[in-house]
């Protein structure tokens, strides 16, 4: 009301076309809606002093009746302009020394007070489901009218024992269950004995003098804040339960002589009161009485054995035991922390702030608590940073590091207005290891179920151990281990590693716009595409490496440092180029012998050359007697159009609609990859791409493919433009290249810093992390650091002496002595 006045007392030329909608009281909340995104029942509460908590009885109304799921509901009071204050003391109501001195002999009036409060509410069982922090339950509430007393502004007893009846009963709650009363207590020596009266003809029967109800006031602590004195006094109440501590009532030296204290079971907490009980929980009653003559009530009780705190220890805040990940999956692993804030001065702030959260000696929270209540629980803006860590001092580290102008590992950027435009790279043989994604299996769920189904399939339809061969017992001989690098467990392998890592991020909100396979990582970017179903993509790969198998020895391979037009005049009969990977780097095939005779004449050439550790001559004519055999199981299975552009290394083009697939398979085990080309078809439609396999063994090469398209496409005149050498950072330019694995580059343990890493660079750039549900316990967190600005509007004072002195004027305060608006 007061900055309205302020405003209004302008002249007529001064008033701009915002002066309603910034001050209308039905704006207020409008503009909160507006610019939250809520869309539920918005609106401003006049009840004079109850407004507030008679705001939060109709929030309550609210959630039970299901027109939202969350509400905000609050009050706000700021002392600005001085007509209120003098109506206040002509009428009376105003203490001279500026002391609300409730319930004492001297009470002579209430002294105003300025602040706002605000309390989130949301249906319990939503709170619980959601891991949300419970503080208190609101257990019943309720509203009514003085109608007929003393005059319009005095208070009526019976109404006030009515509301406090009525609040009880919705509330299911017995008068003895309630130890505290946080009363309306203006200090007023007409409104005090009204209210203890009307608390004594409801609390006589259920107290006693050896069991008192206790009553105070927050109004002798920070004075009457009139609309939001019911919000400060909710609040004081949840406060102390939280502490187990009733504050001190202030100024209360001489009991008010016209309250019969020795009639009544009543006692006012004349001193910081231990509040606790082991075996219940406690109830207090919350009061505000407006001057309107609207009265509000509220039965708030503490969260006991409620919280999900409470359920820790016995796990029934989570959801299935199928669904929690194994026990090591705890502090010991990585998890992802994301910040993000309006500017690059608020982000390093928030960062400050976390570090300093997270080195609380007190209420420390893991990692994995803070982590996640960080994504579930904040807005995500446009400059962001996110960091992987696998202990709080490593989290802390880094975002100190951060703080000091030393980035360290964490990942800050600003987050585009769209979702980064994605493709997956599927590595192809030679990458799979023993124990490769062996923590993402302990410790992710869907991981370890995508694994697990894999596992199934091959052993009822293979009679082979997925989970043996990806991950034998320590115990196991080195033949046993080496079995992964046999062609037939190899490639089913690999193509089950990539499902699940598909399938992980995914769980996370993302997915691909297009995909890339290399060799039989190309089966996976079938899959992935919609192409063929995951189960039979499995089956496919395991029968082509059950045949590839059965071949005789003899083959090799080898890569060249060379493009393949310079390689090509040295080829023998029998060796073939099997893969173009990049401008300088070609890949032969054939028999042992000529292969060698080949690799000698390019050396002596200058070229450099390296045989490569396979079993198989792959890609070429050595392949020949499987074709036959594997078109024909091809063909037993269905395929569809893709869902997403599939880039084939086949052809190096975007498959289109393929009629026949099964001689699309055919031909892929003996037709050269066509990775290089592939990958150019690429240059500039996406720049976000995240590797799907053992090891980052495409992203390397693709970058060198991209950078040398892109330097192609920009001078196309030269035939030869210079490679750029590739970097080992998640970003090239303008580029994100993203390991999901990456053996050893944190240390032994670093498989979900390694996805977690790529998923924070994603975050980033755009990315909307889908959390998982109930992964962890909701925790106190910073709050946002506002980049605080002063909008107050200037105004001569000079120019309005006329309206000062006509009473309508508002004296313009100083710069220092109202503090600026967030």
């Amino acid at each position: 009301n007061d900055y309205s006045q302020y405003l209004s007392s302008r002249t007529q030329a001064e008033i701009d076309a915002y002066l309603a909608t910034g001050n209308a009281h039905s704006v207020i909340a409008g503009r909160l809606s507006y610019s939250l995104g809520f869309t539920g029942p918005s609106l401003a509460v006049d009840t004079a002093c109850s407004s507030s908590l008679v705001a939060v009885h109709l929030a309550c109304q609210s959630l039970r009746n299901q027109e939202c799921e969350i509400a905000i509901a609050g009050g706000v009071n700021r002392i600005i302009a001085p007509e209120f204050s003098i109506n206040f003391s002509r009428a009376h109501m105003l203490s001279p020394d500026g002391r609300c001195k409730t319930f004492d002999a001297a009470a002579d009036g209430f002294a105003r007070g300025e602040g706002c409060g605000a309390v989130v509410l949301k249906r319990l069982s939503d709170a619980i489901a959601q891991s949300d922090c419970i503080l208190a339950l609101v257990r019943g509430t309720a509203v009514n009218q003085d109608g007929r007393s003393g005059g319009l502004t005095v208070p009526n007893g019976p109404s006030q024992q009515a509301v406090i009846r009525q609040a009880l009963a919705n509330a299911g709650v017995q008068p003895a269950q309630v130890s505290y009363i946080e009363a309306h207590g203006t200090g007023t020596a007409l409104g005090d004995p009204i209210e203890v009266g009307a608390l004594g003809a409801v609390f006589e029967q259920s107290h006693s003098v050896e069991n008192p109800l206790r009553i105070g006031s927050v109004k002798t602590n920070i004075g009457h804040l009139e609309a939001a004195a019911g919000i400060a006094g909710l609040i004081k109440v949840v406060l102390a339960m939280q502490h187990d501590s009733l504050p001190k009532h202030l100024h209360f030296k001489a009991p008010n002589p016209h309250i019969d204290w020795a009639a009544l079971p009543i006692e006012v907490t004349q001193q910081p009161t231990v509040w606790r009980d082991a075996d219940k929980p406690r109830v207090a009653g919350v009061s505000s009485f407006g001057f309107s003559g609207t009265n509000a009530h509220v039965v708030i009780e503490s969260a006991f054995k409620v919280a999900p705190y409470s359920q820790v220890v016995s796990g029934q805040a989570l959801s299935s035991q199928a669904d929690q990940p194994k026990a090591n999956e705890l502090e010991a692993d990585a998890h992802l922390l994301t910040l993000s804030a309006k500017s690059p001065a608020a982000l390093e702030e928030l960062a400050a702030q976390y570090a300093r959260r997270l080195a609380q000696a007190k209420d420390k929270p893991t990692l994995r608590e803070v982590c996640w209540s960080a994504g579930v629980g904040r807005s995500h803006f446009s400059y962001r940073l996110a960091l992987a860590a696998s202990s709080v001092a490593e989290a802390k580290a880094q975002l100190t590091a951060y703080g000091q102008a030393s980035p360290g590992k964490a990942i800050v950027g600003k987050a585009s207005q769209q979702a980064p435009r994605v493709v997956f790279l599927f590595t192809g043989q030679g990458t799979q290891a023993v124990e490769m994604g062996r923590e993402l299996y302990d410790s992710e769920p869907v991981f370890r179920a995508a694994i697990d189904r894999c596992d199934q399939i091959l052993t009822t339809e293979f009679d082979r151990s997925l989970l043996s061969i990806l991950y034998p017992a320590k115990a196991s001989s080195e033949s046993d281990r080496a079995l992964i690098n046999q062609t037939e467990n190899a490639q089913p392998a690999l193509y089950a590693i990539a499902y699940a890592l598909v399938e992980l991020w995914k769980s996370w909100g993302i997915t691909p716009k297009c995909v890339l396979g290399h060799s039989v990582g190309e089966y996976a970017a079938a899959a992935t595409a919609g192409i063929v179903a995951w189960e039979d993509g499995l089956r496919l790969i395991a029968h082509r490496g059950r045949l590839m198998q059965t071949l005789p020895a003899g083959g090799g391979m080898a890569a060249v440092m060379a493009a393949a037009t310079q390689v090509e005049p040295y080829l023998q009969t029998g060796v073939v180029i099997a893969a173009e990977n990049g401008p300088a780097n070609t890949v032969l095939s054939g028999p042992q012998m000529a292969l060698k005779a080949v690799l000698s004449t390019i050396e002596a050439q200058g070229i450099q050359a390296q045989k490569l550790k396979v079993s198989h001559g792959f890609h070429s004519p050595l392949m020949q007697p499987v074709l036959e055999e594997f078109e024909t199981i091809a063909q037993k299975f269905a395929y569809y159009r893709p869902q997403i552009e599939m880039i084939s290394t086949v052809t190096g083009e975007s498959v289109g609609n393929i009629s026949n697939w099964a001689r699309y398979w055919r031909d892929h085990i003996q037709q050269p990859v066509r990775f290089w080309k592939g990958m150019s078809s690429l240059v500039n439609k996406y720049e976000h791409f995240v590797e799907i396999g053992p090891k980052p063994v495409l992203s390397t090469m693709g970058q060198v493919c991209l950078a040398h398209a892109s330097q192609a496409s920009q001078n196309p005149s030269s035939q030869n433009p210079p490679l750029q050498k590739p970097t080992d950072t998640a970003s090239t330019a303008s580029k994100q290249w993203l390991p999901s694995l990456y053996p050893n580059r944190y240390g032994t343990r670093n498989d979900r810093q390694t996805i977690l890493s790529s998923l924070g660079c994603l975050y980033v750039r755009g990315a909307a992390i889908a959390w998982p549900d109930r992964a962890a316990y909701r925790v106190e967190l910073p709050t946002y650091p506002f980049q605080r600005k002063r909008y107050w509007i200037d105004v001569d004072s000079s120019s309005h002496s006329s309206s000062h002195s006509s009473g309508h004027g508002a004296i313009a305060p100083s710069h220092s002595s109202y503090p600026t608006s967030a």
